[in-house]
């Protein structure tokens, strides 16, 4: 998977509680296996009127927020099934960071398995970082995972924690299969001789 070293973009707010993963991607949209197009169902009931067409008035249809890669939102964020279509859906879109008070486990856990970073702030952290997000396009932030810091338009730095383990997958982009290929070597060497010892089996 991509590597996650530091990112610059808009951040768009997303001031709700307990979005759960049938927000981020509705049902309809899980028949697929594919990690592509998904991005085009990500909160595809808020995002879309009952007839398709573009809803003006939700954050990621507004003009300033199209692009947006950071995503701040509120409390919970990611509760419900354990779809992981949802952090699919975010990366598809173009979404690599997600901020917020707290997330559901798994979807907390999915999230770096597919090169997404979820950072947990304080209440109060949000409050500034919610604020800077509604400035739209003319405000961006840097998620700097090197030194955890999240650094504002204004120049002011908010630091996180994340796990080390975790933190070393990101910046390297390993993934599950990408862990187990570096032991390639050894699991060569580990079958080499087990097949000398065991010809039998």
């Amino acid at each position: 998977m991509e590597k996650f070293t530091t990112l610059t973009g808009v951040a768009a707010p997303l001031p709700i509680v307990n979005v759960d993963t049938d927000m981020i991607i509705p049902k309809d949209y899980l028949k697929t296996i594919k990690r592509t197009g998904l991005g085009t169902g990500l909160f595809a009931e808020m995002r879309y009127n009952e007839d398709g067409s573009e809803n003006s008035d939700f954050v990621l249809n507004q003009p300033a927020y199209r692009n947006a890669k950071i995503l701040v939102a509120g409390d919970n964020f990611g509760c419900g099934s354990s779809r992981e279509h949802a952090p699919w859906a975010l990366l598809d879109f173009g979404i690599r960071c997600v901020i917020a008070t707290s997330f559901a486990d798994i979807f907390y856990n999915n999230c770096f398995k597919n090169g997404i970073l979820p950072i947990k702030v304080s209440e109060e952290e949000l409050g500034k970082l919610m604020d800077d997000a509604e400035r739209g396009s003319n405000a961006t932030l840097t998620v700097d995972l090197q030194e955890q810091e999240i650094r504002g338009p204004d120049g002011g730095a908010i630091k996180f924690e994340i796990d080390a383990f975790k933190r070393h997958c990101l910046l390297n982009g390993l993934d599950d299969i990408g862990l187990t290929l570096e032991k390639a070597a050894a699991i060569d060497s580990f079958e080499s001789q087990y097949s000398q010892s065991r010809p039998w089996a």
